[in-house]
């Protein structure tokens, strides 16, 4: 993934974060229960903070050039759609079996932190 197709999809990533969260505010506050609604706030949170982290992955990788990065990059996007799609499709739904698919999206984000994380280990000084 380059650079700038990082930043297109961090920024829709954001742009989607900030509708689901007014949605939830909004509209699902009042069809959605408390314990759903705190499922939908939590896709939204890790939604929007790796969004940013995108955004930090493509300025990171301007400086580093290492190909980690865009595998970080691409691997934290895949866990946007995985953990924060799950959390919606189960606050929205109540599919409950939709909560075992949501920890391959945390997983994922951790591994795109911990290439992000090696690939600043690996640059030079």
């Amino acid at each position: 993934m380059t650079d700038r197709l990082l930043v297109i999809f961090a920024a829709l990533t954001l742009m989607v974060g900030v509708g689901t969260g007014a949605f939830g505010a909004h509209a699902l506050k009042r069809i959605l229960s408390p314990d759903m609604l705190a499922i939908w706030q939590t896709a939204v949170q890790y939604q929007m903070v790796h969004g940013l982290g995108m955004l930090l992955i493509a300025l990171l990788a301007t400086r580093y050039g290492s190909p980690l990065l865009h595998y970080a990059g691409m691997l934290m996007f895949a866990g946007v759609v995985v953990f924060s799609g799950s959390l919606y499709l189960l606050a929205f739904t109540g599919i409950r079996w939709l909560g075992a698919i949501t920890p391959f999206g945390g997983l994922a984000f951790i591994a795109a932190w911990a290439m992000v994380a090696l690939a600043a280990w690996r640059s030079a000084p």
